[in-house]
């Protein structure tokens, strides 16, 4: 058996994951970008997959590798896509076998869902053995592959199958159908009138006909008239029935649970790499960060994955920003005008960490990331009325419960604390939580409107969110490392939707 344990989830932690990792995956969007992935893949339940990060820097890497395999690999990616869909095929056969009725049909459906896995298990094992592949993961998968394929108990499962399949085909029966009943004996020659009926009205043919024959691929309903006919099949031909009813019973359980586990869990890099390949597309960058135990970090051309998904279809440019902490740093205030991209710039690095963590390519031109045990995040939230808490009051729970629960392991993410209160206040508040922070010594993007935040110690960086120089009005949507200004150009704002005092006065005068 191949052990991939350390890529996923333990079983059984499925809702729990989902209830622990909501809110802050909805802060950073990062449900938005889960939704999108799994589209269309719901069979699969990969969804706890991107629920669990990794922490650990060893299967990091082990993951980075399974995935850069299939993304440099085309045909790779391609083969291992072909092997999904039949399995696809097998699932669905066996489907059939448990809510189908008639005993010979379920079998004839076990069968050719036995057909179809021990054909896609030998495809695959060949396309493996075509593939150079680097990973640890698709390697070891290959090896034990290599051995269940040429394993005496395959090869013997393959065989029977298909003798079984060779001596059903090649019976032959006719049907002698009288008023209310009908009569099924062996073939002994006669003509196949079909052949005669067509030839004799051929020369009445005006175009091509409809189409009426049987595929099994979109209907596998049998009447109990059919049913009977292969009741009376069976019983003329007892020995190849026989051999279908040893087949079934030898080979129940069938489907290796290793290649069952490994035909879902590849599903978590096709669809991860599927989704980005459309925003690639667009020329923007992605790598596979280094990912380190120190707090040493840096991002160049990083962006906002949720955002460029949701930009994919029109033609608003996505804009990059980098950003590092180096040294004793670690606490990013982020400060300037509004909607100038402070918080697309905070969504983006919790993104980056989070999805660098799961061992994915991050969205960004070059990357070193840290490894965290939690990510800690505070967006504005509305005000719910069932817990009758005031918004300062709200915040202050919030942030106290992310203060009692962070380590100097986690990342934490603010978003415009306190803009309920006064600005005295706001910053007495702020000062004390920076001062919580700067003690844990862990990793802190914080978007303030308090721009003494940015200058408090060594372990504070100022980073502003700037606008054209020409016309203030205008954000560049770049995040650049300079000291806070001060300036949140409001009154440029105000002149550009002509609602200065001067323009207002001249509208009602007019």
């Amino acid at each position: 058996m191949v052990s991939v344990s350390v890529l996923f989830p333990k079983p059984g932690l499925d809702v729990q994951l989902e209830e622990e990792a909501g809110a802050f995956l909805k802060d950073l969007n990062l449900d938005q970008v889960i939704d999108a992935i799994t589209a269309g893949k719901q069979a699969y339940h990969l969804k706890p997959f991107f629920y669990t990060p990794l922490h650990d820097l060893e299967a990091i890497r082990y993951r980075q590798e399974v995935m850069q395999d299939i993304d440099e690999d085309t045909a790779l990616a391609s083969r291992l896509k072909s092997f999904a869909d039949e399995m696809v095929i097998v699932r669905r056969y066996l489907s059939l076998v448990e809510n189908l009725e008639f005993n010979y049909h379920k079998k004839g459906w076990f069968l050719e869902a036995a057909l179809v896995y021990s054909a896609a298990v030998r495809r695959l094992m060949q396309d493996l053995e075509q593939s150079a592949l680097r990973s640890r993961g698709l390697r070891a998968f290959r090896d034990f592959l290599r051995a269940y394929g040429y394993s005496e108990a395959f090869q013997s499962f393959a065989e029977e199958a298909q003798e079984v399949k060779r001596r059903l085909s090649e019976l032959k029966y006719c049907i002698i159908i009288q008023p209310g009943r009908f009569k099924v004996k062996m073939y002994e020659g006669e003509p196949d009138y079909s052949v005669e009926v067509e030839k004799t009205f051929e020369k009445f043919k005006q175009h091509a006909p409809k189409e009426y024959r049987f595929d099994p691929d979109r209907t596998s309903g049998m009447n109990h008239i059919e049913a009977q006919i292969l009741e009376f099949v069976s019983r003329l031909y007892p020995g190849p029935f026989a051999a279908l009813d040893r087949f079934c019973e030898r080979h129940a359980g069938f489907v290796d649970e290793t290649i069952r586990a490994f035909d879902r869990e590849i599903q978590f890099y096709i669809a991860y790499l599927d989704f980005i390949a459309d925003i690639r597309h667009r020329g923007l960058p992605f790598c596979y960060p280094e990912v380190t135990a120190g707090r040493d970090v840096y991002v160049r051309e990083g962006f906002d994955l949720a955002l460029a998904h949701a930009l994919h279809h029109t033609s608003n440019p996505v804009i990059c920003n980098d950003f590092f902490l180096q040294g004793p740093e670690r606490i990013i205030v982020v400060t300037g005008p509004n909607q100038g991209g402070k918080t697309t710039f905070a969504r983006m690095f919790g993104q980056l960490h989070y999805l660098a963590d799961l061992g994915c390519p991050v969205p960004a031109r070059e990357a070193r990331l840290a490894l965290f045990d939690h990510i800690f995040t505070h967006f504005e939230q509305e005000e719910d009325i069932r817990n009758l808490r005031g918004k300062l009051e709200d915040d202050l729970i919030r942030i106290h419960d992310i203060l009692q629960h962070a380590t100097p392991n986690s990342i934490v993410v603010l978003n415009e604390v306190f803009a309920s209160t006064t600005v005295k206040d706001a910053v007495l508040l702020s000062k004390a939580i920076m001062e919580r922070l700067v003690e844990l010594d862990l990793l802190c993007v914080w978007v303030t409107f308090l721009d003494e935040l940015s200058s408090l110690n060594e372990k504070t960086v100022s980073m502003v969110s700037t606008v054209l120089e020409e016309d203030p009005s205008q954000r560049t949507f770049k995040i650049i490392r300079k000291p806070a200004d001060g300036l949140a150009y409001a009154i440029s704002l105000v002149r550009k939707h002509g609602l200065t005092y001067e323009q207002i006065k001249e509208r009602i005068s007019a």
